[in-house]
């Protein structure tokens, strides 16, 4: 408790706030306002703020209808079901004024204003703002606005933008916050820029000046490591929303839609060039991703080289006790001490994992490992038998997740289904599969879940291969698809499954943080050496596929990919997993080697040191010019503006003589 107490990176005023702008969140499957990985993230962001006791807030849209709930047919055709979320259901309240009256906002979209309510949500000590337009004075078309995440078209996601941009930073206001640190996790946010610049013009400060005092403080994520997975929208539309409001931005039309253009030859309004024109403070979400979205982003700074642009990194990490069973954190209190909890960070420490007795690390792998088992046949019986299969067929589906003999390798692959992630690519060689599955005396099981974007159909034509395959005699009851994916599933299955398999397109894995989940569970990583895993991997605590040299060609890839992991799971991970000593009834080897995943992965990958360092290296910078240029009447910013205008104007006649 002192040491978290006493907590405040150099430059980080004590009541210095971080408004934490995100279009999802995950806390808990109870609430469904997330649609994977970038929500569980923005959740376990904000879980370790409370921890650390930061003073923060975060800000996002209180979906009615939430994300969709899936099921799996007998065809394995994935069906989307929603539900609605009752503001009298959820963990929200109503947010008042310092009057006492209900926070109702109205941002201005296409034209009118759309009435917005404030709710709030308590995540251990700090509030989370969600905003919310399903309200009985709002048309109909605008109470759907904020009705389902990631639903509709693009009109429906720019609305959804301008509500949570603007209409964020008008509710921080309404409840009388103000924030010194605005944080942008990922593009869908950056309108936020807009509305604080239009404040600052409003009040007197000319537009260049403006921009330079709310880029100072600002901090810009990105998490997508390609260019088409950036929003984009059409020019007429945004002239069509914006219309009313950059009048008060002091600047012409023209003006406004090149703080988003990326280049003549892509016109667009981006939302991450956006983000990348208002903010100082901009980082991608791994080592590796940081040096892709130098490049992806080099034309912000076109004089400058992509390597040497100014874009930082910070990986990912995880909320321990989100993600960690109870079981696993008791074995480390009881062989670490109760205060390994408050030294997560600690690798000396934590590297004392590595001394706990294999028997007793082998006993609690396998009653975790038992307990998921148990919940995986229960969701199988009932997905299984709502598709109206037979008793003995599912009997012999689930032959193999027996919780009373948990010792068969059991493999797991849950995530958000994108056809970059490859779910598939374990099907390039059938023949070669059945090898690998088709014995009895060391049997394997391959687990699969995940959701695929109701408008993904690529996607979800990998979901149907996946089932398809599933059918065939030879995999029945060693390649398994549940449904249904949310955190519990996802928790229940990186705490339980000895391998956690891994295999994207090289370099489109930002990150990830599956992995990481698995690892601090005693589960061993089979992945492609990309994201977090690119950091992670020491040639000892799991096992890596790198990068296939054909990259230019898919079916080389996918075919070199294929092959590595066959030779991994063939070679090395199944003749390690039942190298058993009798006497023991465990391999060694294999508690060794996921001894050695837990005690390198958890004192890094963790949310704790993901939080540490934006405080350190964004957030403490941001807060300290952020005040800098706010200064004297903003005199610094606009001295600023108007030396860069000058440098501007003069920089054609500049050259470099020898």
């Amino acid at each position: 408790e002192q040491q978290i107490d006493s907590y405040k990176p150099a430059g980080l005023g004590h009541d210095d706030l971080i408004a934490y702008f995100c279009a999802e969140f995950g806390y808990h499957e109870s609430f469904p306002i997330y649609s994977g990985g970038l929500g569980i993230l923005a959740g376990d962001h904000c879980k370790t703020a409370s921890d650390l006791r930061l003073p923060f807030v975060a800000v996002g849209l209180l979906y009615r209808q939430g994300y969709f709930n899936q099921r799996i047919d007998e065809h394995g055709q994935q069906i989307a079901e929603y539900g609605c979320i009752q503001a009298y259901d959820a963990p929200v309240r109503a947010v008042s004024d310092s009057a006492g009256n209900e926070v109702v906002i109205a941002p201005p979209i296409d034209g009118r204003r759309v009435a917005v309510k404030v709710w709030q949500a308590g995540v251990g000590r700090i509030n989370v703002l969600l905003l919310d337009t399903d309200l009985a004075q709002n048309e109909p078309n605008d109470r759907q606005i904020t009705r389902q995440l990631y639903g509709g078209d693009s009109l429906l996601r720019l609305q959804q933008e301008i509500i949570l941009g603007i209409g964020g930073v008008r509710a921080l206001r309404a409840a009388g916050l103000t924030p010194q640190v605005w944080h942008i996790n990922e593009g869908h946010a950056a309108f936020q820029i807009v509305e604080r610049v239009r404040e600052l013009v409003v009040s007197g400060l000319v537009f260049d000046a403006a921009i330079e005092v709310v880029a100072a403080n600002t901090v810009f994520t990105t998490h997508t490591p390609v260019s088409a997975g950036h929003d984009v929208f059409d020019r007429d539309l945004i002239v069509n929303h914006f219309r009313t409001l950059m009048p008060e931005l002091g600047i012409s039309e023209e003006s406004f839609l090149a703080l988003a253009r990326e280049s003549d030859a892509h016109p667009g309004f981006n939302m991450t060039r956006l983000a990348l024109s208002g903010s100082r403070h901009v980082n991608g979400v791994s080592r590796l991703h940081g040096q892709v979205t130098s490049k992806i982003c080099a034309g912000a700074w076109p004089e400058v080289p992509a390597a040497e642009n100014p874009v930082g990194y910070v990986t990912n990490g995880v909320h321990v006790p989100t993600f960690m069973q109870k079981e696993w954190s008791d074995l480390l209190e009881q062989n670490l001490g109760p205060s390994w909890r408050y030294q997560i960070t600690d690798r000396e420490l934590l590297g004392k994992i590595e001394d706990i007795p294999d028997g007793r690390f082998w006993y609690v792998n396998q009653q975790v490992k038992a307990a998921m088992l148990h919940g995986l046949r229960e969701r199988l019986r009932r997905q299984h038998g709502r598709n109206q299969l037979s008793e003995a067929h599912v009997h012999r589906l689930l032959k193999y997740l027996d919780p009373e003999h948990p010792d068969v390798l059991t493999i797991g692959f849950g995530r958000r289904f994108a056809t970059y992630k490859r779910a598939t690519l374990l099907l390039q060689d059938l023949g070669w599969l059945k090898q690998i599955v088709d014995t009895d005396e060391r049997p394997v099981v391959f687990v699969f879940a995940g959701k695929a974007h109701p408008a993904d159909k690529p996607a979800q034509e990998l979901l149907k291969e996946l089932h398809r395959v599933s059918q065939l005699p030879e995999f029945s009851g060693k390649l398994l698809i549940v449904e249904g994916y949310d955190m519990g599933l996802g928790r229940m299955l990186t705490s339980g499954v000895d391998v956690w398999l891994n295999t994207p397109v090289y370099p489109m894995e930002a990150s990830g943080t599956s992995g990481m989940k698995a690892a601090i569970n005693g589960t061993v990583n089979v992945s492609v050496l990309d994201g977090w895993w690119a950091e992670a991997y020491d040639g000892e605590n799991g096992w890596a596929i790198p990068p296939s040299p054909r990259s230019d060609d898919t079916v080389e890839r996918d075919w070199h990919d294929a092959r590595t992991l066959y030779e991994i799971l063939q070679d090395e991970v199944i003749p390690l997993y039942y190298a058993r000593d009798e006497r023991l009834g465990y391999s060694p080897g294999w508690v060794r080697k996921c001894k050695r995943s837990m005690s390198t992965i958890l004192p890094h990958f963790n949310m704790n040191r993901v939080v540490h360092d934006y405080a350190g290296l964004f957030y403490a910078p941001a807060a300290a010019r952020g005040r800098k240029l706010s200064s004297d009447g903003h005199t610094a910013a606009r001295t600023l503006a108007e030396w860069k205008k000058r440098i501007r104007a003069a920089w054609s006649g500049v050259s470099l003589r020898l």
